[in-house]
């Protein structure tokens, strides 16, 4: 069963229609646009429709933040607020920190 967090845009679109070689395999060719990446999940269901999850690695010392559920809300809401130009100004200058 795929979870629901898996599926995080329902509006696909048929791209290409591909056959399979002798050993059962399956290229996707150049024609689909994402990033590149090198290993995907995996999930299919009893009708045989299958749903590739594109995956990337994080070094492991980055790996606390995923496994911090409040620290990494902090850092989306953050990013969010910036992407809406939602800044504050700092109260002191950091300046002097530079050479540190």
């Amino acid at each position: 069963m795929i979870k629901k967090s898996v599926i995080k845009d329902s509006h696909f679109r048929e791209v290409t229609e591909v056959k399979t070689d002798a050993k059962n395999r399956i290229t996707l060719g150049k024609n689909l646009k994402w990033p590149k990446v090198t290993s995907y999940v995996v999930y299919t269901n009893d009708l045989g429709q299958i749903v590739l999850d594109p995956q990337v690695s994080i070094p492991a010392y980055e790996q606390w933040l995923f496994k911090n559920k409040k620290a990494a809300k902090m850092v989306f809401d953050g990013l969010e607020d910036a992407k809406k130009g939602n800044f504050v100004d700092a109260p002191e200058d950091f300046s002097k920190y530079l050479d540190d």
